[in-house]
């Protein structure tokens, strides 16, 4: 599953690919909100990203895209 975090005052968005169903990165960003900790993700690699809730502007959530090579018509 494809994340994508939107960070205040950052040009460019996290791109992440991960394992996570869309609920829990949904449970993972409320708790960080509610408790104004860190949302973590951990990617497809094993890699851990962590931002703090306060600086995320959005996260989106999608299914990626996954095999999409050259020109389509």
């Amino acid at each position: 599953m494809e994340v994508k975090i939107g960070v205040q005052h950052a040009p460019r968005e996290l791109v992440i690919e991960t394992a996570d169903t869309a609920e829990e990165i949904e449970s993972a960003l409320a708790d960080a909100v509610g408790s104004d900790g860190l949302f973590a993700v951990t990617d497809s690699r094993g890699r851990r990203v962590l931002v703090p809730a306060r600086n995320i502007a959005y996260l989106e959530v999608g299914g990626g895209v996954s095999g999409q090579v050259g020109f389509r018509s």
